[in-house]
């Protein structure tokens, strides 16, 4: 009985890795949509997120009747608990790119992107499918050190983030009011989706120690710069 239990625990796992995978390949193929303007590749985009709606009530039936039937405590119970959370990230995160695949059917079969911005969004959408990638891997591996690596890397769209925000307000901007509009909201898509990333890692962390990421890193950060040399002296 207790085999058949961790199982599911273990299958609850597995589902979450698989919707990660997917918001991965969605946020990457939506990304070339909008750039190319490809109505087709949006279309598939748009109609794959189903299957990643369909995968979290799934996860969340499954945590629901374990939770009923088995009533886990400590460890097990952090896992479950942590399941649904980490399901309804990676859910928001497949939503957040059918948002980018809309914004690219809305404006076909014009460009929604100019040209110009053209390798800032390329970089965004690279990064984020990177970033779910790498929490897809920290679901798998419950590598904590490589989980507090996340928000690092997140900083690097936060950056991309400003700088579209620099191309809005620079006075030479030509492309209008209504492009200036899909590029903010588009800019947000990308921006919050790596943030669902970073949430989903964060997790991880939790479920693993039973602290919260912000909790071990100002742990751990006394101990970083106690290592000689680490000031740069």
């Amino acid at each position: 009985m207790r085999d058949a239990y961790h199982e599911e625990l273990d299958s609850i796992g597995d589902g979450l890795v698989e919707m990660a995978r997917l918001v991965g390949s969605a946020i990457g193929r939506a990304t070339t949509a909008i750039l190319d303007s490809d109505l087709k590749l949006a279309e598939s985009v748009i109609e794959a997120d189903q299957k990643v709606d369909d995968l979290q009530h799934d996860l969340e039936a499954r945590a629901i009747a374990l939770l009923a039937r088995q009533q886990p405590v400590a460890t097990d119970l952090r896992i479950v608990v942590t399941s649904l959370r980490m399901s309804a990230d990676l859910e928001r995160s497949g939503d957040l790119a059918q948002h980018v695949a809309k914004l690219t059917r809305l404006r076909y079969p014009e460009r929604a992107i100019p040209q110009d911005l053209h390798a800032t969004i390329l970089e965004m959408g690279q990064l984020a499918q990177r970033l779910m990638a790498k929490a897809a891997e920290v679901i798998v591996t419950k590598d904590v050190d490589l989980a507090l690596q996340l928000e690092q890397d997140d900083d690097a769209m936060d950056l991309l983030h400003r700088t579209l925000f620099q191309h809005l307000m620079d006075e030479r901007w030509k492309h209008g009011i209504e492009t200036a509009v899909d590029v903010t909201l588009l800019g947000r898509y990308y921006e919050r989706y790596a943030d669902h990333a970073v949430a989903v890692a964060k997790r991880v962390v939790y479920l693993v120690t039973g602290e919260h990421a912000d909790e071990l890193q100002a742990d751990l950060q006394p101990e970083i710069q106690a290592v000689p040399g680490a000031d740069g002296a």
